[in-house]
């Protein structure tokens, strides 16, 4: 069953991949570029700071920080626990990869750091800021999206490392949010 899963999600790859055109590589280079959402965490601090003041925008940046941190570290445990290559570093599949990047990255892609950082950021400030700003929600969850719909196009991740990057990122997010209101309500009320 685990083979038929994996068999599956090198298809969907292959097949996501490869509806990609040099037209648009540049488009996916910026999304999936870290630095290129500094403008977006930016006006997410600029709004929490309008809606929750400076030191409750302080403390939100440390459990961001470390929400980013942890997300970030489990990527990496179980992409060394799991050890599944990159479909760039796979031989049997790289021919049938689109690599956009100059480079593939590291060895290893299970499951993407992209994928759940980003997701991770869309589910606690939709939490955070949904009473405040109506479709919030709805612009972080596209955005989210494209970042990782991003990897698959540029050829370093599978589906699967997308969808269990998101999860996972979602499942910490609504932890650390909760402990965010919990840490809100003893010292700030």
């Amino acid at each position: 069953m685990i083979e038929s899963i994996i068999d599956k999600d090198i298809e969907l790859l292959i097949f996501l991949n490869n509806l990609g055109t040099t037209q648009w590589d540049g488009f996916w280079l910026i999304i999936t570029n870290k630095f290129s959402a500094i403008p977006l965490y930016i006006l997410l601090l600029y709004v929490t700071f309008k809606y929750y003041g400076l030191r409750r925008t302080v403390v939100l940046v440390l459990f961001i920080a470390v929400l980013i941190a942890a997300s970030d570290q489990t990527s990496n445990l179980f992409k060394y626990g799991f050890k599944r290559l990159r479909p760039c570093h796979d031989e049997n599949i790289a021919h049938l990869i689109r690599l956009v990047k100059e480079r593939c990255g590291g060895l290893y892609s299970y499951f993407s750091a992209h994928a759940s950082n980003a997701m991770a950021i869309t589910v606690f400030f939709s939490f955070l800021l949904k009473e405040k700003i109506k479709y919030i929600s709805y612009f972080l969850i596209i955005w989210a999206l494209l970042v990782g719909y991003s990897r698959i196009y540029i050829g370093v991740h599978f589906p699967l490392d997308i969808i269990t990057g998101g999860i996972i990122g979602a499942v910490y997010a609504t932890i650390f949010y909760k402990l965010f209101k919990m840490f809100n309500r003893k010292f700030f009320t």
